[in-house]
């Protein structure tokens, strides 16, 4: 009887410990689920661990050569073409004709006003034999007549020679244009038959003078760079006879103030807030026999500043009345797992560029996690859970 009662008990005892057993667990996989639904509404965080270094500031830019040294040749008179001598590539002499023009109508024009030339020195002969005639007779008014005649005469024979020696140099000057330098064609839009469209008939380029490169940069970025006229700067460029691209040599002949841009703060997140960044155009000067103008062109320039320091991407810099601050990530440590906590820091901001930031700040190491973004705007201890 004994025997069952202690079986009894056992049994009740063994029961009691499964079913709290049971119990727990299924508390603490209640608590379990419970803090991972919960965890699922928390805001969800983009993090980026802090680094120790230097910004790395670049300027890149690319664009067509062109030709240091141009001339846009046209027809003065605006005649109709007669003969292309040329083609676009070509190289050509100083003083080498490029085109003719159709100069019939001006020929007969000359060769009409030297006729009128001819005719007005005869009548003026005429009017001297006048002169002469009233001499001998004495003919006081007569003289003074013909004197005057002939004196209006003389002038008018003068403006006729005048006239003759302009139409004569516009003849010379617009029959043919010639090529005022060694060079290379480069546009040809002279078409025969057809008189100039308004541009020029062919454009002529000095390629002894090299080519180049035009880019725009920001001011502040030249100066952190330490650029300045004369500096020479490695160019890439894609050339048509080769598949591969050339490094060639180029130096900066001019840096001049260009149209400003519209950019926004190089930290800081606030909606809205832009500024007005000043630019200078780079004009790059290049010479190689090989180049013809026309070829795509690379430049690439790269420095590492001098101040070294905890580097933070810009992302992670938010703006408010009393300064600058980041979202680091505070790692709490639990019997459920652990938990992830959004803390606010304050910081001193220095030299920047684009994408980085050096910063300042007595809470913050290298390694430490910063929030850069968040799918819910955040607060100061707002738990978070990690992307």
């Amino acid at each position: 009887m004994e025997l069952a009662n202690e079986q009894v008990d056992r049994g009740r005892k063994r029961t009691i410990q499964i079913v709290f057993i049971v119990f727990m667990g299924l508390l603490l996989l209640l608590t379990f689920f419970g803090n991972t639904l919960r965890s699922l509404t928390l805001p969800k965080v983009r993090t980026e661990p802090l680094a120790n270094g230097s910004l790395l500031f670049t300027i890149k830019g690319s664009g067509m050569l062109q030709p240091f040294t141009e001339a846009k040749l046209t027809n003065p008179a605006g005649w109709e073409v007669q003969k292309v001598l040329v083609k676009e590539g070509d190289r050509v002499k100083k003083g080498q004709k490029l085109i003719e023009y159709v100069s019939k109508t001006a020929e007969r024009e000359l060769e009409t006003e030297i006729a009128n030339l001819k005719r007005m020195d005869i009548e003026l002969q005429n009017l001297q034999d006048q002169f002469i005639q009233s001499i001998r007779e004495e003919d006081e008014l007569g003289i003074r007549n013909a004197r005057r005649v002939i004196e209006t005469r003389k002038l008018d024979l003068g403006t006729q020679e005048r006239l003759i020696d302009e139409l004569r140099d516009r003849l010379a000057r617009g029959r043919e244009l010639t090529a005022p330098f060694d060079g290379i064609i480069t546009k040809l839009n002279a078409v025969e038959g057809m008189a100039s469209s308004g541009e020029p008939d062919v454009l002529v380029s000095n390629d002894s003078l090299g080519y180049r490169l035009d880019i725009l940069a920001d001011t502040a970025l030249l100066t952190r760079l330490e650029i300045s006229v004369g500096a020479k700067i490695e160019v890439e460029v894609q050339t048509v006879q080769e598949p591969q691209t050339r490094i060639l040599e180029g130096t900066i002949t001019e840096m001049a103030d260009a149209e400003p841009r519209i950019g926004p703060f190089e930290s800081g997140e606030e909606a809205g807030q832009t500024r007005i960044v000043p630019r200078k155009l780079l004009r790059i000067k290049v010479v190689d026999p090989d180049l013809k103008g026309g070829e795509q062109a690379w430049i690439n320039i790269e420095k590492r500043s001098r101040l070294e320091g905890l580097v933070v991407s810009n992302e992670a810099i938010h703006q408010e009345r009393d300064g600058m601050f980041v979202y680091k990530v505070d790692e709490q440590r639990g019997a459920l797992g652990n938990v992830f906590v959004a803390r606010k820091v304050r910081i001193q901001s220095g030299e920047s560029n684009d994408n980085e930031t050096l910063i300042q700040a007595d809470s913050l190491y290298e390694d430490d996690l910063l929030i850069l973004e968040s799918s819910e705007p955040l607060q100061d201890g707002n738990r978070i859970r990690l992307q």
